[in-house]
């Protein structure tokens, strides 16, 4: 749901010590709830390679052995972690190839890069980017720790379905414009501005739980909320969410709950299904963008919504919200 190239299947996106007799949690019993539109820039660890293009019909990627999602830690033995990097090593090294350390996955490889002349120009054949950016909601601040966390799910490159590794990041003021409505097998999405240099917090780590870091702007307490204690303490039947459907408005949606369980990976916890009719009539169910939107039922905060069944937008899925505080202190 943070993507706006998304693959055309059902559900898409949208810790203890030795002895010790039971799980010691530093999360507060109390947080402040998001609904927040927030804007998300991710600076990866070291340039992503995101596809490639043939020059006088060489194509870069083929020869060397890449693929789109690897990410570049190191060219002709110095650390790259920025574009301009890699630019000022083509421009200074006088080669016609360059000696590659790049890492896919969980291992580390290493390749030699041919680079080809265009119009008098070195080039690498290569389209690569050292950051990524986009939309999601905040779901929550520690108002003790200060740590806060977006989505309730990772963001992982379109081809591979990796979780991108990255250096740091952070939130920042965004709101919404409009919005394109989701239809059965194609999922909307909310159209939204980022004021980048209106910067709310700073991220620390992209996990499949969520996205997490300290938060650095002022916090509201008057918005705080009950953290759900047990899956058993969560009923069946009404609950809500925070989300924001224009501008800057955070407002509160009716949803049903339809099923609650523990899952062993700690994913898609809640199933839902969207009843607001005001909701409904500007989306038609569960859009990109509303990921990290806060489920609240009665004074608690309970998860927060993460997957659209894209062949039913009108029903979807969320993570506990005590899985995201529990990953946001590791």
């Amino acid at each position: 749901m943070f993507f706006k190239k998304l693959k055309n299947k059902t559900l898409i996106f949208l810790l203890t010590l030795f002895i010790i007799p039971q799980s010691i949690l530093a999360y507060s019993s109390k947080v402040i709830v998001g609904g927040e539109t927030v804007g998300i820039r991710l600076n990866t660890n070291g340039i992503l390679i995101v596809g490639a293009y043939e020059i006088n019909g060489h194509n870069s990627l083929v020869e060397a052995g890449l693929k789109s999602g690897d990410i570049i830690s190191q060219i002709n033995n110095k650390n790259v972690q920025t574009i301009d990097e890699m630019v000022n090593i083509i421009n200074t090294c006088n080669c016609k190839s360059l000696n590659l350390s790049y890492s896919r996955g969980n291992k580390t490889k290493k390749t030699t890069l041919n680079l080809y002349e265009d119009n008098g120009t070195l080039k690498t054949g290569l389209y690569v980017k050292d950051s990524i950016s986009g939309v999601g909601t905040l779901t929550f601040i520690d108002p003790e720790t200060k740590l806060f966390g977006v989505l309730g799910h990772e963001i992982a490159d379109n081809q591979t379905g990796e979780i991108i590794d990255i250096k740091d990041g952070s939130i920042f003021d965004s709101k919404i414009t409009s919005i394109t409505p989701s239809d059965r097998g194609n999922p909307g999405e909310k159209n939204a501005i980022l004021y980048t240099d209106k910067v709310d917090g700073q991220i620390f780590e992209n996990t499949k739980k969520g996205i997490f870091g300290t938060y650095t702007s002022n916090i509201d307490t008057s918005k705080l909320y009950n953290v759900i204690s047990s899956v058993d303490d969560i009923k069946i039947g009404e609950a809500k969410i925070l989300t924001v459907l224009n501008d800057r408005d955070v407002n509160e949606y009716s949803i049903k709950i339809l099923s609650v369980n523990e899952t062993q990976d700690k994913l898609k916890n809640i199933q839902f299904e969207i009843t607001d009719k005001e909701l409904l009539e500007k989306t038609n169910g569960i859009v990109q963008g509303m990921s990290g939107s806060p489920i609240i039922q009665g004074d608690n905060i309970i998860g927060a919504v993460t997957h659209v069944v894209v062949e039913d937008p009108h029903k979807g899925y969320g993570i506990l919200i005590t899985n995201m505080l529990e990953e946001a202190e590791n």
